[in-house]
């Protein structure tokens, strides 16, 4: 690489075109499936309020504490590029009176988000996520549905080495007996504890069970289990809901140490994990508890997001699904000042009638021309020069067989629509 003045900021990364076909095949699925299922696009800013995702979220969760991107406008305002999507959608369902229409609501999304994090495999600082949400019904058959939807996905994009596991945090009150337990559980081990733990154990004990390392995760397999702490209104919800999953014979795997980064969780969460990294491609649960935190209103609520990077790596490392050129490409070769008006006339008559065509109207070089289109494997050439300008006459030319024709520029469109 060339020693650059310029380049792009770590963790981020760019889209060039032929990422843009693999996140094309991505948005395709989910706008397909999305349409197939009811949701409507929903597209929130990239800014939000700094409180918005503190409060959402919560203060002493990762996200908020160590990986948003936040400021302050010249006006004073406090605002942060969006790190997740459930909370601007939350927000938009009360502000613009989404209360008021048939409920559930059902929003899907497909963008940019932002996250300080250490960059590595599948993870970068902006990254694109798609989500469904599904406002304002608590039965536990939409917990169901979300997980359907995410494994659709999956499942129409052919990616099938992954495991489906699942858990439920109960509410905040069952869940509140569960963390006493775990954190009296925990004290006793605090010495064993990595240091981010230490910090987690009097803040947010709940994370300790997601930590990496590999000591913590020796002493949190011998953890109180959450199950046994939930409340019977959440215990019939959760085992209704694996219940409809046995009756869909959608296979999973109980986790009962899986948590969520998020506060705002509540009931039944659930990632679909790739078998081979680990890594989290859709993940997501209920949320009842977010209206009340944004809006002091109730709003049942459940919903889940992919990670677009991550699945697209799968689909091209394990080349489940490969851009198909085009073919066959036509290229308009042009000589003269006369012949570069009249090839540009000839593109554009072509590309009104939907025939994409390549071309290099800043070379006046033939040859250099000729070279270009043989590099994109152009299957036929569209001559002009000087003499072809003045009769109106271009010179079709088939790359493979080197045979070629005269033709009436007014009769070109036609001619080319009969080859393609």
């Amino acid at each position: 690489m060339a020693d650059l003045k310029f380049q792009r900021p770590k963790g981020m990364h760019d889209l060039l075109d032929q990422d843009w076909e693999y996140f094309q095949k991505v948005f395709n699925v989910v706008s397909a499936i999305a349409k197939l299922n009811n949701f409507e696009r929903i597209e929130t800013p990239i800014l939000e309020k700094r409180e918005l995702f503190e409060r959402g979220i919560g203060e002493n969760t990762d996200i908020v504490e160590k990986e948003m991107y936040c400021f302050k406008t010249k006006g004073g305002d406090d605002l942060c590029l969006r790190p997740e999507g459930t909370a601007p959608v939350v927000r938009v369902y009360f502000e613009n009176g989404l209360s008021e229409l048939p409920q559930p609501v059902k929003l899907w999304y497909f963008g940019p988000f932002f996250r300080h994090e250490t960059p590595q495999a599948g993870r970068y600082r902006q990254f694109w996520q798609f989500g469904f949400e599904i406002l304002g019904e608590k039965d536990y058959i939409l917990d169901a549905q979300v997980i359907l939807i995410s494994l659709e996905i999956l499942k129409e994009l052919k990616i099938e080495n992954f495991v489906l596991k699942i858990n439920s945090i109960g509410n905040s009150c069952c869940r509140g007996y569960y963390k006493k337990s775990l954190v009296y559980y925990l004290k006793k081990r605090k010495k064993g504890l990595c240091q981010n733990c230490k910090t987690r154990l009097e803040r947010n004990p709940l994370r300790i069970l997601d930590c990496k390392d590999e000591k913590c995760k020796q002493i949190v397999s011998q953890a109180p289990q959450i199950l046994d702490y939930l409340c019977e209104e959440c215990k019939s919800h959760f085992f209704k809901v694996l219940d409809t999953l046995e009756f869909l014979e959608i296979p999973f795997e109980l986790d009962p140490f899986l948590v969520r980064g998020i506060d705002y969780y509540t009931n039944t969460i659930f990632e679909i994990q790739d078998k081979e990294t680990g890594l989290a491609l859709i993940s997501g649960g209920r949320y009842d508890s977010l209206g009340k935190i944004l809006a002091n209103k109730d709003l049942p609520a459940v919903g889940a997001a992919g990670g677009v990077e991550r699945i697209v790596e799968i689909l091209k490392e394990k080349r489940i699904f490969v851009p198909k050129e085009k073919f066959p490409k036509i290229f308009v070769a042009q000589i003269g000042e006369l012949g570069k008006k009249w090839a540009l006339k000839i593109c554009q008559q072509l590309r009104e009638n939907k025939i994409e065509v390549f071309e290099s109207l800043g070379k006046d070089s033939l040859k250099a021309q000729l070279k270009l289109a043989d590099k994109i494997k152009a299957k036929y050439v569209i001559l002009i020069g000087q003499k072809e300008a003045l009769e109106k006459i271009a010179i079709l030319r088939d790359m493979e067989t080197g045979k070629q024709k005269e033709i009436k520029f007014e009769k070109i469109v036609k001619e080319i629509k009969k080859l393609i």
